[in-house]
């Protein structure tokens, strides 16, 4: 695997997306004018697995404290835009190893339209690969190129993630579903502040999810956010609407979060005003009746989102 520098140019993306874009698809709008809408995607999942079959109803939405009608609602198998985040570390060798090996099995997943790109971390990040639809030679890139890699360094893990985030604000367009998934023993922080990468995140509409391999030792590298915790990922992740999952061995683990990525329900509504740059907290649960019928199910979506410039001048 050829271990080139990243250079991720930032380009600003709405948040909002105006009814248009439905039309565009061929759907019926629910309202006609130009609104700027958000979009929440959402993941609800109980003892059982994934929750399917729930309906507009069966979600409250609040926007900064104020409750929101949703306008459109769907569970649609989106393309998806997906980030292969890689912790190539000292200690990484032998579990991503394992993770290429199931890479093929995991791809299957994958749809035809989807899309896949490969980062590594270290203390630096790389982009290894750039965004490609064909998943089978995603897959033989990573069983060749990291059979290949050198494994060593520290393990500056908000700073892979953060690198991912401005990579997906580099690229045009928001209609996928956008994910980061990576793969790490959790070994590290780095330089970057939880709060900031957050903010990236929310920028590029994208979810963290984190795939954690083998039992993580606590180590002591020089710097004061290297500190052998897991915390920082896990914050960072709920903050999206994502999560976190140990496993090993991590193939059938891969392959289950890409399907739940595929699995998520969309939730839109009408951008309350706001001025460019200012962040706004989401908060989505199930309405009294569903949590009835659905007692144990936990609902995973994004806390928050950042308004930008496009989305407030279309208000």
């Amino acid at each position: 695997m050829k271990l080139a520098p990243c250079v991720a140019a930032v380009v600003a993306v709405a948040t909002g997306v105006t009814t248009a874009a439905f039309a565009a698809a061929g759907q019926d709008p629910i309202f006609r004018a130009a609104v700027s809408l958000v979009k929440v995607d959402a993941e609800v999942a109980g003892k059982n697995g994934v929750v399917d079959g729930l309906q507009k109803q069966d979600f409250v939405i609040l926007d900064n404290g104020q409750p929101q009608t949703l306008r459109y609602f769907s569970q649609n198998e989106e393309p998806l835009d997906v980030v292969l985040l890689f912790d190539i570390s000292a200690s990484m060798g032998p579990s991503i190893r394992k993770v290429a090996n199931s890479a093929q099995l995991a791809m299957s997943e994958l749809r035809h339209g989807d899309r896949v790109a490969v980062m590594s971390f270290n203390t630096g990040v790389w982009l290894e690969a750039p965004f490609n639809e064909d998943l089978n030679a995603v897959a033989n890139l990573l069983l060749r190129g990291i059979r290949n890699t050198h494994f060593g360094g520290g393990t500056y893990i908000l700073d892979g993630v953060d690198e991912a985030a401005k990579y997906f604000q580099s690229q045009p367009g928001n209609e996928r579903r956008r994910a980061v998934l990576a793969f790490t023993d959790d070994d590290g922080h780095g330089f970057k502040s939880p709060k900031s990468v957050t903010r990236n995140l929310w920028e590029a509409d994208a979810i963290l999810s984190g795939l954690i391999i083998g039992t993580p030792s606590v180590i002591q590298i020089s710097g004061p956010h290297l500190t052998g915790s897991d915390d920082y990922i896990e914050d960072v992740a709920a903050q999206t609407g994502g999560d976190v999952v140990r496993a090993d061995p991590p193939g059938p683990a891969f392959r289950e979060m890409l399907l739940r990525m595929r699995k998520r329900y969309s939730l839109y509504y009408a951008m309350p005003p706001g001025k460019p740059g200012q962040v706004r907290r989401v908060t989505v649960e199930l309405s009294p009746a569903a949590k009835a019928r659905h007692p144990d199910a936990a609902v995973l979506a994004r806390k928050g989102y950042v308004v930008t410039k496009a989305a407030a001048d279309s208000q």
